[in-house]
């Protein structure tokens, strides 16, 4: 009786270690598969992934965008961007940003087209102080939302979420087909669809005095 009661124990046994190495396996592949979709922008060492364009091309970009304290640094003069050397498209792009010094003005640019200009052909989500999560279209970009196709700002949904000098702020940007949504410090701020470009480089903003970046990675989304 004994040797019948340890086999049934060891029949329970592999019955239900069946279903949770099964469930086991399939959380690790799960897992392999959100490591897989992250692409990391910004490895906080170098800026070995972008590439630079001022609007005076006498001055060093190095001069103006630098890796602080494993932070972009951006010091706004003169005018111009930094962008990934890649083109994407459907993804979720996560971007933190702070004001060292005074809240002032910056962007980033999506979708961005070539060539390189100081303002391409994309949507600026705007960072200026008061206004972060505005849309911005520039050179012929459309999106349903425009009532007037004449105007360039979309203007944010709902009430300022930015934080204030000193703190970093979130700010998450989904791309998805034609439509693009910002959110800013979890709150959705802005949504375009229809937008007449779904693909392209990724731009961080130079524009007159001093910004930081860090944590700078997209999720590549289902098509």
């Amino acid at each position: 009786m004994k040797i019948r009661h340890f086999s049934v124990f060891i029949i329970l046994s592999l019955i239900l270690a069946v279903p949770l190495s099964a469930q086991s396996k399939k959380k690790t592949k799960a897992t392999k598969e959100r490591k897989a979709e992250k692409v990391q922008l910004f490895n906080g060492k170098d800026l070995n992934n972008w590439a630079f364009k001022l609007k005076d091309p006498s001055v060093d970009p190095a001069t103006v965008f630098t890796v602080q304290n494993g932070f972009i640094h951006i010091n706004g003069n003169p005018y111009g961007y930094m962008r990934t050397k890649e083109s994407y498209s459907d993804y979720l792009l996560h971007v933190e940003y702070q004001w060292p010094v005074e809240a002032t003005n910056s962007g980033i640019f999506i979708h961005a087209q070539q060539p390189d200009t100081i303002w391409p052909k994309c949507v600026e989500v705007q960072l200026a102080a008061g206004n972060a999560g505005d849309f911005i279209v520039v050179g012929g970009v459309n999106m349903n939302e425009q009532a007037d196709k004449s105007k360039r700002v979309l203007k944010k949904m709902a009430a300022s979420s930015e934080k204030p000098v000193g703190e970093w702020n979130i700010i998450e940007v989904a791309c998805k087909a034609n439509t693009i949504e910002v959110f800013v410090n979890g709150v959705l701020q802005n949504k375009g669809t229809g937008v007449t470009v779904n693909k392209g480089h990724i731009c961080l903003q130079s524009e007159g005095k001093d910004i930081e970046f860090r944590n700078v990675f997209l999720t590549k989304l289902k098509k």
